[in-house]
């Protein structure tokens, strides 16, 4: 099926207006994904280039930089928005459940939503076996946290042909990967109906600092010149409004505090809502 053929073109001027509750104007939807990299073979992102040009494994410089930020990175980001009261969605591989398990524990202690980011960090058109990798991702989750993931984002936004029947099939009801929209709609799959929920590759810090290599404070500007105009829009529509973050990029001591100053500056306003993926989605829903 043509990505096309999934969702029908329907202008946003278009649409019925939504309504949140308390007249809010805007959800916002803090993400942290967290990820487990393998040393031993070409990493997901590099920070240091390779002497000379020729690459090493194991690859200590880009690892080390990765793991950073699940040993003190991503304490930060979860301080700031446990501070905040605010409770995020956190898309994980897998794996993670195993390999740093004191991360997915801190999360749901403070109730975080889990959403399933494939079982190791490869693209999905790499993944050998979609079906079991996607089955053993939910399943893992589920196991370790008593949550079944509503949620899935494939790593880099990644998708095959078959991803979106195949999540249909293990339960899974919405995506992150389809960035067409500024809110919810719903895809068609030959499994049944699967939704969107709008993430972003754009306030986003993969995007920011690893590949565009903006300033940390680009962070801030960028997310709040977003939020300005989606507040705007807000009153005659609801919008909704993804923060993306990653431990090894956000959580680190040069970037950390316009993260705290975004979170702080957007809290401020009476009509905004922190909602996680599966509160939108039953917003969603229920609008309909």
């Amino acid at each position: 099926m043509k990505l096309s053929d999934r969702v029908p073109y329907l202008p946003i001027i278009d649409r019925p207006r939504l309504k949140l509750p308390g007249n809010a104007r805007i959800i916002i939807w803090p993400l942290v994904t967290v990820e487990v990299w393998d040393p031993t073979g070409p990493l997901p992102r590099q920070v240091m280039s390779a002497p000379g040009g020729k690459r090493f494994q194991p690859d200590v410089p880009n690892w080390t930089w990765s793991e950073y930020g699940m040993r003190v990175g991503f304490w930060r980001i979860k301080k700031i928005l446990d501070q905040a009261k605010i409770r995020a969605t956190l898309a994980l591989n897998g794996s993670v459940c195993k390999a740093y398990p004191q991360v997915v524990d801190a999360a749901k202690k403070s109730k975080w939503e889990m959403m399933g980011h494939n079982y190791v960090q490869i693209p999905m058109h790499l993944t050998e076996d979609e079906r079991s990798a996607i089955l053993k991702t939910v399943t893992t989750i589920k196991d370790h946290t008593g949550q079944h993931p509503r949620g899935w984002m494939g790593p880099g936004l990644t998708q095959t042909d078959n991803t979106p029947e195949l999540l249909v099939d293990a339960g899974v009801e919405y995506v992150a990967d389809w960035v067409l929209d500024d809110l919810p709609c719903e895809l068609t799959t030959k499994s049944g109906p699967l939704y969107s929920i709008p993430y972003s590759v754009e306030i986003n810090d993969v995007a920011m600092f690893a590949i565009q290599e903006q300033p940390a404070s680009e962070l801030f500007e960028r997310s709040m010149d977003q939020f300005e105009c989606l507040y705007e829009e807000g009153k005659d529509n609801a919008r909704v409004m993804a923060i993306a973050v990653h431990p090894y990029l956000t959580g680190v001591p040069h970037r950390i505090k316009y993260y705290q100053r975004l979170i702080e500056t957007i809290s401020g306003f009476d009509d905004v809502l922190f909602w996680t993926g599966d509160e939108i989605l039953d917003w969603y829903k229920a609008s309909q």
